[in-house]
Order: C-alpha cells, then structure tokens, then sequence
C-alpha cells in the first residue's frame, strides 16, 4: 500500500444505529442545511422535523429528504425531548436565535456560516454555552466536507511539510443576484463578506497552523462592480498574524466570471518549512473539470493528486460522537467561537475601499 492510500483510509462509515441520534432543521434560507443534514443522516443520525414559513422550501427539502415530518410550529421542535441537536440556515443574523432557543431546550444547535453577524450575538452564544453546557457547532463546510481539505489535515500532521507557517486562501464566488434573496443584499442581515465568507478562510488558518488565536493586522472591503445594491461588498481582504507566528492572508470576493465552470476557483496554499500544499477545491482551470485537487510538494518530490468521493468527510461522526459522549474531536468549541469572532473583528474594522 502506498503513503497516499494509507492516508486516505477507509471512508467513514455510520457511528450509530437510526434513532440513537435525533436531529431537526428549522430554517432553510441557505442551501447548506442540505449538506448539513445529508452528512449527519449518512453518519448515522435521523432526521425527524423540519420547519420554516415558507412552503415552498418545505417542498424542496422534501424531495431531498422525503422520511422528514413537517412541523407546525418551532415550538413543536424545541419541545420534541427526543431531539438531540437543531440545525438552522436561517437568515443569517436570526441563526443565533434558534441556537439559543435550542439550547435552553436542552438541544445541541449546529448552524451554517456565518453564524452570527454581531460580536452581541456571539457573546450571547457563549453565555448560553457556560449557563446550559450545549454545543454550538459551526459548518464550517470547505475545510469539514472537502475530500482534499481532509487530506491536507492528514499531510500536516504526518510532518511532510513540516510546520505550517503560512495560509494563503482565495475565496471568489459567483453572485448571481437572480438567485439572491433580498436579505442577501441587506448588510444588517447578512453581515458583509469577510463575516460570511471570510470565515471559511480563517477556520483553515487556525486549524492548518495549530492556533488557539490570531490578531487582525488588516482588513478591507470593497463593493467594485454592483452599485445596484446599496451598502453590499463584492471584495474582502485580511491579514492575520497566529499566537505561534504563524502568518494568514485571504481574499473573498462576488466577482467570479460567467466563463468559469463553476460558482468560484477557490484556493488555498499551505506553506510549511519543508514543502507546501495547494487546494484546488472546485475546478482546475483549463484542464481538471472536477475539483479537489491537491498538489503536494515535499522534500522527496512533487505530487498531484485528484481526490474528490475518495477521502471522505468524518466531521459528521465525529460530531454526533462529541455530542452523544460530550467530548471535543470534531472540533472544539473555543476553535468554533474564535474562527467566527476573528470574522466579525475583521468585518467590523475594515477599511472601505468603494461603496
């Protein structure tokens, strides 16, 4: 067996019987309460309500998940003791309100990024953890879900690229405002791009480069190409500096071509101090059509590898476990918390580039 498929292992396989672990999704502004549930059914959780106002996303989440109850109201949620953990995509500056809801229920809340808008809102949350001790878990989805994302943890960890001192991550998405709801547009409800997007970049910064915390050196913002809406970014940017000295970089942007094959070329390099890794999560451009790639470059050589279906995600286990036993191993909840408050800091004092 070579060093690549030790690496990739077998994939994760279900960490409980169906009824042992009970979740519930209320909201479904985002589609990425569908990831979020379709990973944890797969690792062995059922998925019994869901609930939102709007019809019509009840029929969508139907199709995908067809065994799910209706609920009439959220209190029939929050009220059902055989529910472990609720899941929200809601609108992203209501999502701590159904995760402190949640948790005076006695529940677990797992929420879509951003998970919060405000430093308020955050500190709610924390105060909530310490008074009812419930998880907060945040989808920090291209680092948790993505095949080469999980690879790249196994490379560092193996030493191949020695320490990690460095993150450069690259965010572009495509914004197709046709398929944007309004809220979308509204700074006071969706909390700007470093809060949502930029978040995805400094959870792989913390967790690559083995950091409990991390300053903002800089940020800035920008809205370069949709004057339309007033108030909205297009453009982000930071610069973060690790408590181990470790060093971050990330650009996030709305301004991703109509030629691109898909919604954004999203990269992310690792440097360490005896090679580096490059993630191509969603497209190689002009060859790979498919996406997790990663290139690997060590002291013994170079290597290209295509990853995507053969790694796995075991993020989804390995929450139900932490919340069944009340252990840390998907990720701990300062580790949540941090990647999220060093977003909201960045958000809060970026320099306004355009407007």
């Amino acid at each position: 067996m070579s060093w690549i498929d030790e690496l990739i292992g077998e994939k994760p396989v279900p960490v409980c019987e169906r009824g042992d672990f009970v979740i519930a999704a209320i909201g479904l502004e985002h589609g990425h309460i569908n990831g979020m549930c379709a990973g944890l059914i797969e690792a062995g959780a059922e998925l019994k309500w869901v609930y939102d106002e709007d019809p019509e996303k009840i029929k969508g989440f139907q199709k995908r998940f067809p065994d799910v109850r209706i609920a009439r109201t959220e209190q029939e949620v929050y009220e059902d003791e055989s529910v472990h953990l609720i899941a929200t995509a809601a609108i992203s500056s209501e999502r701590y309100k159904v995760g402190l809801k949640a948790m005076d229920y006695g529940k677990d809340f797992f929420t879509a990024k951003p998970a919060f808008t405000t430093l308020e809102q955050l500190e709610l949350i924390r105060e909530k953890i310490k008074q009812t001790q419930k998880k907060c878990a945040i989808y920090y989805s291209e680092r948790l879900k993505e095949d080469s994302h999980v690879f790249a943890e196994r490379v560092i960890n193996e030493g191949m690229i020695g320490r990690a001192v460095q993150v450069l991550g690259m965010g572009p998405h495509r914004l197709a405002p046709q398929n944007r709801p309004d809220w979308f547009f509204d700074p006071e409800r969706f909390g700007g791009i470093i809060c949502d997007i930029g978040s995805h970049q400094i959870d792989q910064f913390l967790f690559y480069t083995n950091n409990i915390d991390a300053e903002v050196q800089d940020s800035k913002v920008a809205n370069y190409h949709s004057k339309q809406y007033k108030g909205f970014e297009d453009f982000g940017d930071a610069t973060l500096i690790g408590e181990n000295g470790a060093t971050n970089y990330f650009r996030v942007d709305w301004l991703s071509p109509d030629g691109l094959r898909t919604g954004g070329d999203t990269r992310t390099f690792i440097m360490g101090t005896e090679g580096y890794i490059e993630i191509r999560k969603n497209i190689d451009v002009g060859r790979e059509k498919e996406g997790n790639q990663l290139y690997l470059v060590t002291q013994k050589g170079e290597h290209h590898l295509s990853l995507k279906g053969k790694v796995g995600a075991p993020y989804y286990g390995e929450l139900i476990l932490d919340c069944l036993n009340r252990t840390e191993n998907a990720m701990t909840q300062e580790h949540a918390l941090k990647a999220t408050e060093l977003a909201l800091i960045a958000q809060k004092q970026a320099t306004i580039l355009e407007e």
